[in-house]
């Protein structure tokens, strides 16, 4: 295993290069000026100019490149002017806000799709397996932002139930914070949990058809004990993937829910970092996610060998 490790981690080196190399790019490619972006348009031009100064946009593309990479190599992620403070700081700082909202979406999302999609292998062909299945491609197919309104109009607008902004307060009780994360957990859960159902059914399906369940419903074992220990350990390595992937893409995909919600997270971060040209802050975070990314797919290629040793490492 840590063969496999060593290995997949270099294989990351010139993954995360890529990254950073075209984020560098596009974020070079965003309209207007950063300075006047964060001094505002009513500066003095020599302010201006001090500033991009300060944040290297005085010196060619080439160097602007080679003394962010070289910061990197140093562990320095640069500087947030917009918020005046390092780009590493804040990171760590709104890292638990996040991860917090990304965690209670996939729970959220796998015990919910996971129960779905067994229950509709069981009843595979039924009105149960044809409704919850169309309702899983709806689930997939449906823009996070437009589910995220749905849900404030109808619970927060219309029936007065949840509040919509922020994340609560933990002097007020852990009830203000719950209530807080129900809106935007579930609506961040929607895609993954979608995701979840539809790939557990059809490995339930696979694993339930194959030659030793019908050894162990022959052999007179209760169906419950056959569908949750023997066909559900064997339907696991799917599930197994489409985690890793989920954990990855929700996220990233909390910056949306995020910015509708006003959760103070990284989404909402890198929201403020585009509409003031903040060009460190932007690159930071973007590298972030690239790195959590890489490293939930090293977390799958350990989980496969635990969950299956006959898996060669390759």
């Amino acid at each position: 295993m840590l063969k496999m490790m060593l290995k997949r981690f270099l294989q990351t080196i010139p993954t995360l290069f890529i990254v950073v190399t075209i984020t560098f790019c596009l974020t070079r490619m965003l309209p207007g000026d950063p300075a006047v972006a964060i001094l505002g348009i009513e500066a003095k031009q020599e302010d201006i100019e001090a500033m991009r100064a300060k944040m290297n946009l005085d010196k060619s593309l080439p160097e602007q490149y080679r003394l962010y990479i070289t910061g990197l190599v140093k562990g320095d992620f640069g500087y947030s002017y917009s918020y005046r403070q390092d780009v590493f700081g804040l990171i760590i700082s709104r890292i638990p806000n996040t991860l917090s909202l990304t965690l209670v979406a996939l729970v959220f999302a796998f015990f919910i799709g996971t129960a779905v999609g067994i229950a509709a292998a069981i009843k595979q062909n039924t009105w149960f397996d044809y409704v919850f299945m169309v309702l899983a491609l709806v689930g997939v197919s449906m823009p996070i932002f437009w589910m995220a309104l749905m849900l404030v109009l109808q619970f927060s607008v219309k029936m007065n139930l949840l509040p919509v902004m922020g994340m609560g307060d933990w002097s007020k009780g852990f009830g203000d914070v719950v209530s807080h994360m129900i809106l935007p957990g579930f609506c961040l859960a929607t895609i993954p949990m979608a995701t979840f159902a539809r790939t557990t059914r059809s490995s339930m399906i696979e694993t339930l058809s194959s030659d030793y369940i019908r050894c162990l419903r022959a052999r007179g074992i209760r169906e419950w004990k056959v569908i949750m220990i023997h066909g559900l350990k064997n339907a696991l390595p799917p599930l197994v993937t489409v985690l890793g992937l989920q954990i990855a893409s929700t996220f990233t995909g909390a910056i949306i829910t995020e910015g509708i919600f006003s959760w103070p997270g990284m989404g909402t971060m890198i929201n403020t970092a585009i509409n003031n040209r903040d060009y460190s802050l932007i690159q930071g975070t973007v590298l972030f996610s690239a790195i959590m990314f890489v490293f939930c797919n090293m977390l799958v290629d350990m989980a496969y060998l635990v969950l299956n040793p006959k898996v060669k490492e390759v």
